[in-house]
């Protein structure tokens, strides 16, 4: 049964066109008491009464008027009300610092080719770098998301180093993992004042994907097993990797950026509001 008093967290939203030519916005919202989806249709006359950052991920909503399916998990919403707006991403100081972690992790890297090359590449794109979500949706969906994502990355993988059999080369592995979402600061645009993502189209142009761009990146400097490992990282083709894993005979490095990079999608800080909560915990 629907109730007014039920806070949603806006977990995604999209806009997109209909057959007849207009704007339909698609909403999901998770119940905050019981974590179920509720997939929210918005036609193009009700989007034009709100505030775009209303629906920015992480925000906590009540649903003041719509209509329902019998299973009350589809609707078509009329009214909307804010009730708490999240964090756009990292302040200022919070991007600062991260950065510094990122390029103490790049002053590991002993080749000394490697380091430059990485460290060239993060001066030169400080500016992308710092603000960069990691997804659309997915995880690390925030300004500054991208950088928190690539350290927990490199965390995780220089966490597991020391207990493997097999000897991996830890400049490469450093390199990879800060490398291997690179492409994302080009494939999305964030604007930075209401916290919202969107695709760029440009990009979209020249760029299959973030991984193509990444493994691209790294060939055309030479660094071939870096640019393997990027090319793997999401596991399989049909999620986007250019190496699949499921292939006989791959070299054991490709494995770790593929879970690392999993552990901190689906286990790091994975939106705004997991931010808060930890600044909360802390307080």
């Amino acid at each position: 049964m629907y109730s007014t008093d039920v806070i949603y967290e806006v977990a995604a939203f999209s806009v997109g066109d209909t057959k007849a030519g207009t704007k339909m916005g698609k909403l999901q919202l998770k119940n905050t008491e019981d974590k179920t989806i509720l997939n929210c249709v918005l036609w193009e006359e009700t989007l034009n009464r709100f505030d775009a950052k209303i629906f920015r991920c992480g925000n906590l909503v009540k649903i003041i008027s719509a209509s329902f399916n019998e299973k009350y998990n589809n609707c078509l919403i009329s009214v909307l009300e804010l009730v708490k707006e999240a964090k756009t991403g990292l302040d200022e100081n919070e991007r600062e610092k991260y950065y510094a972690a990122l390029v103490d992790c790049i002053n590991e890297i002993k080749d000394e080719k490697l380091q430059s090359f990485v460290a060239k590449y993060f001066m030169e794109h400080s500016d992308k770098i710092k603000v960069s979500p990691a997804a659309k949706v997915m995880h690390h969906n925030y300004i500054g998301g991208l950088m928190v994502h690539t350290l927990e990355v490199v965390n995780f993988a220089k966490l597991n180093l020391p207990h493997f059999v097999y000897k991996l080369n830890k400049d490469e592995i450093i390199a990879a993992c800060l490398l291997h979402d690179i492409g994302k600061i080009y494939e999305y645009k964030i604007n930075t004042e209401d916290g919202l993502i969107e695709y760029d189209e440009e990009f979209k142009k020249d760029w299959i994907s973030h991984t193509q761009y990444g493994f691209c990146l790294c060939m055309n400097e030479g660094f071939k097993n870096v640019a393997k490992m990027i090319a793997a990282h999401h596991g399989r083709s049909e999620w986007g990797a250019i190496i699949d894993l499921d292939q006989k005979d791959i070299d054991n490095d490709l494995y770790l950026i593929n879970i690392v990079d999993n552990l901190s999608a689906k286990f790091g800080k994975i939106n705004v509001s997991m931010l808060e909560k930890k600044e909360e915990n802390l307080g």
